[in-house]
């Protein structure tokens, strides 16, 4: 039911943008060709980005790094990035490999490629940069897990102890202790990780003091600053709750507003560096992840408290405590499933991508395992009810032996003359005894058959979390169907370059020579066509006319003119409509002057 109600809510439409940033335009414009060197090389994403000291390799025609300026952000918006160019580049193929950080924590990297003058020929594969060190990878994805499993605890064990009010909070003090100082061990990992995690480098880049300072003043970093001065402010809030047991009563609203505050904090370090903080509906989705993050650590850490709490227990108040926790526990599933769902449309933005990107499948795995969840809290609370029973049958005997109509006669042993073996004391009437089945070994075995139910659900829930870790790190499927939409990363763009020979018959270095013709994508729609005349000495040339058309002979359609555009050395135009695939007969006219000129055909293969 819970996996028919995510694909429902799917079907709603997609908007444009989603988390993880993806490129959006280059300028250069990618694969074109440009008669001057260009000062700067210009990117806009989908989403503001954070720059690296090392955000841009630029290589020339020979492979060899040109030197550039230092990144920045173009005319002061956070969606841009751009580097400085020296002033003189050679003629050739310039790969430009980039390395930003999207505004939800992740780093993302490409690469590009723009030509001056003429294009030259790449034959080596270039080194776009550092994508990911395994190892850094693997202590930053570790320490992420155990700093979600610490907050979990450590909220739904507070949570536990201030609204399911155990009589015995002694089992809940180690938990408490272990997970605060979990989450602060794993929160200080990730900050000095933080650097290296994003340049792609290894651990002992960690050490770097103005690597270190530039996280600081980033938003991740900012947030785990943040996470840790909360955990500051947990741990005088916990030691106070600790020290208010005899005025319990009196301080429980003042505990429970205070413990919320900080809940609320702590999750808002999470929302604000994470997938929320960016793409569609932001303010939404913060609301929305610190609420499923809340729900997550009253249920799933709560369960952990409550398996403590039947383990350390004699059985007096649990027939409270358990009834209590588990209509906590039904309201937190509630808000989860609203959450998730919303979430899970927000990350996937279509049907398709559940089976069809890493998200979706790893989306499809949380949603069995939380199935898996739920079947055992429904066991649990099977249980639960048993448990409850026999003290809800006791106190409404008692209830039934003690109230009186008014002006009704006592009852029979009331009346008896004291210091009779009959006499009795009324304000402490005895309960009646326990039926079959109601007695102390049944009850134990109602604890024992809870807690292993309680001890399933905590199993099942490590997994979930495990999940959730990885869900946090990997590209939504809304984000990637806008990545796949630009060039590959590290791969030179889909053109089709076709070198057309001619020859006027005009003796002279403009006369004869060849024409290199560039249609890019090459692919059924629009496509960009770049033209660059060269004469019989191999140098560019001017010529007055150059035309281009198009024609595909088997369906009878032709001939488009491209209608090329002089652009001051070669010939340009990026609105060239090929509506059909096929083998298109591309033919090149070439006018050197007013009596000579030549057209020559050449194959152009277009794919859908």
């Amino acid at each position: 039911m819970l996996l028919g109600t995510v694909l429902v809510l799917l079907l709603f439409g997609a908007a444009p943008a989603s988390a993880h940033a993806a490129l959006r335009t280059t300028d250069p414009d990618d694969g074109s060709v440009v008669r001057q060197a260009p000062r700067s090389v210009t990117l806009t994403f989908t989403e503001s980005v954070g720059l690296l000291d090392d955000s841009f390799r630029v290589f020339g025609p020979d492979q060899r790094r040109v030197h550039t300026g230092e990144a920045t952000h173009a005319d002061g918006r956070s969606d841009t990035a751009r580097v400085g160019l020296p002033g003189k580049l050679a003629q050739g193929t310039y790969t430009v490999a980039w390395r930003v950080v999207s505004a939800d924590s992740h780093p993302v990297s490409g690469a590009f490629t723009f030509s001056v003058g003429k294009r030259s020929a790449t034959t080596t594969q270039i080194d776009t940069g550092p994508d990911e060190d395994p190892l850094t990878g693997g202590l930053y994805d570790a320490a992420r897990y155990l700093a979600y499993l610490a907050a979990a605890l450590l909220v739904g064990a507070a949570a536990f102890a201030l609204l399911c009010r155990p009589a015995d909070r002694s089992p809940l003090r180690r938990p408490l202790v272990t997970a605060w100082w979990t989450l602060l061990g794993s929160t200080v990992v990730l900050l000095l990780l933080r650097a290296p995690y994003e340049a792609g480098a290894g651990p002992a880049a960690a050490f770097d003091a103005s690597a270190l300072g530039r996280t600081l003043t980033g938003r991740p970093g900012m947030a785990l600053l943040a996470r840790l001065a909360v955990l500051l402010l947990t741990a005088v809030f916990l030691v106070w709750l600790s020290r208010s047991r005899d005025r319990r009563d009196r301080r429980e609203p003042v505990a429970l507003a205070a413990g919320t505050t900080l809940a609320v904090g702590l999750a808002l370090t999470w929302a604000a560096a994470e997938h929320a903080s960016a793409g569609i509906q932001v303010p939404l989705a913060m609301t929305s992840s610190v609420l499923h993050l809340l729900a997550t650590g009253v249920w799933l850490g709560g369960l952990v408290a409550l398996l403590l709490t039947l383990r350390r227990s004699s059985g007096e108040n649990l027939t409270e405590v358990v009834p209590r926790f588990s209509r906590i526990a039904f309201a937190s599933v509630t808000v989860l499933v609203v959450t998730g769902v919303y979430q899970s449309w927000r990350g996937l933005g279509s049907v398709s991508a559940l089976s069809g990107t890493s998200y979706g499948r790893l989306l499809l795995a949380k949603l069995v395992a939380v199935t898996a969840l739920l079947l055992a809290a429904g066991y649990s609370r099977r249980w639960t009810a048993r448990l409850a029973a026999p003290a809800t049958a006791r106190t409404v005997a008692v209830r039934e032996r003690v109230a009186q109509p008014v002006g009704a006669p006592p009852p029979p042993e009331a009346t008896a003359e004291p210091g009779t073996p009959d006499a009795e004391e009324p304000e402490q009437p005895e309960a009646p005894a326990p039926e079959s089945g109601d007695g102390d070994g049944n009850g134990d075995v109602r604890r024992r058959g809870l807690r292993r139910s309680v001890f399933i659900e905590v199993a099942v829930a490590a997994v979930v979390l495990l999940i959730t870790t990885l869900l946090t790190t990997t590209l939504p499927g809304r984000a990637q169907a806008e990545a796949a939409r630009q060039a590959p990363v590290g791969a030179l763009p889909p053109t089709t370059l076709v070198t057309v020979p001619f020859d006027t018959g005009a003796d002279t270095v403009t006369g004869r020579g060849t024409v290199q013709v560039t249609v890019d994508p090459a692919r059924v729609g629009e496509n960009g066509v770049q033209a660059v005349v060269y004469g019989s000495d191999k140098g560019l040339i001017v010529v007055p006319e150059l035309r281009v058309t198009f024609t595909l002979p088997s369906r009878k359609v032709g001939p488009i003119d491209a209608e090329l555009t002089d652009a001051g050395g070669y010939w340009s135009t990026n609105s060239v409509n090929l509506p059909l695939p096929g083998t298109w007969t591309m033919k090149t006219t070439v006018r050197v002057s007013d009596v000579d000129q030549v057209t020559v055909s050449k194959q152009v293969r277009i794919v859908s």
